[in-house]
């Protein structure tokens, strides 16, 4: 999932001068206090800010554009003209959504940040996102309705049991449809398991990951998230420690629509190879289940063994 050679270009011109060691030490800090449970309310300088985009920018935009390219997939003629980014951070979710729906028109981030604020504008002008407004907001204002409201990475800022009104809230901004999504870490999904639940109180459908209303049927200490692959820049790497050139980003999610949508089954892990055949686990409307594919059902494995985590079965 790369990002697109705008932002890329525009992200390169941003490190432009900067010393690289500065940005290190930035991230360096950040890793520290998230790990403490700080927020982004602790980045209030340039520098902080970059370092930031370089780190973790990239796996946000992946995990949304995956996020989108899942509904535009169960959702083929949804084609939203309008986006509201809760949160928006760097922009990376608009960037997703810009580039998985071209046809957008208007794009308004919030985010209560200056520094992020700043560097969102910075990303944004001479590309797709040239004309949005980006707006000194945060939760508690009114908001406008957009065809597509999403808000990434931005529960897990919040106290846990704030997820469910939350998400009631920013369902009534959707005209279309609401992407939540978060850390795919046991934390995250309980987050989005909570937000599930009450859009489905407030009369929304869930049209991904899950192919029903039901309650979630996930038990015990399993959680629902997904993996996307990312590759990894030079600088990426530095200011990461990383000594491969991929990220994998684990994330959590749920996309809400007013409109029913009926797609069959979600695969919720990779799927295991051996010789008796394929082996893999499916959620739908029945509940979660091992299914299993003989290597001597040779149409049934081929169509399947093309199939990953995450996608529909």
């Amino acid at each position: 999932m790369q990002l697109p050679p705008t932002l890329t270009a525009a992200i390169a011109a941003l490190l432009e001068g900067m010393p690289r060691q500065d940005l290190v030490a930035a991230a360096q800090k950040q890793s520290a206090g998230y790990r403490q449970g700080a927020t982004s309310s602790a980045i209030v300088t340039p520098a902080q800010a970059a370092a930031y985009a370089v780190a973790r920018m990239p796996a946000t935009y992946a995990a949304c554009a995956a996020v989108f390219a899942r509904l535009a997939e169960v959702l083929p003629d949804f084609a939203p003209a309008t986006l509201l980014d809760i949160g928006a951070g760097t922009g990376a979710a608009s960037w997703a959504a810009v580039m998985q729906w071209p046809g957008i028109e208007a794009v308004t981030m919030l985010d209560h940040n200056p520094a992020l604020r700043a560097l969102a504008r910075k990303l944004a002008d001479g590309g797709p996102l040239a004309a949005a407004e980006i707006v000194s907001a945060d939760l508690t204002i009114e908001k406008p309705e957009a065809d597509l409201v999403v808000a990434s990475y931005v529960l897990a800022e919040l106290p846990p049991e704030k997820a469910a009104a939350v998400a009631a809230d920013l369902w009534q901004s959707a005209a279309g449809a609401l992407g939540l999504i978060e850390p795919g870490t046991p934390d995250g999904f309980a987050r989005i398991r909570a937000a599930r639940a009450a859009l489905i109180a407030s009369g929304a459908h869930v049209a991904a990951p899950c192919t029903h209303d039901n309650d979630c049927p996930m038990s015990g200490k399993d959680w629902c998230h997904f993996s996307q692959r990312l590759p990894r820049s030079r600088d990426h790497m530095l200011l990461k420690g990383a000594h491969v050139p991929f990220e994998d980003e684990r994330y959590a999610y749920v996309v809400a629509t007013h409109k029913k949508v009926s797609s069959g089954a979600r695969i919720l892990a990779a799927v295991l190879e051996a010789k008796p055949g394929l082996t893999f686990k499916l959620c739908d409307e029945k509940g979660v289940r091992a299914q299993t594919v003989a290597s001597r059902d040779k149409g049934e494995y081929r169509r399947v063994r093309k199939r990953g985590w995450g996608d529909l079965f």
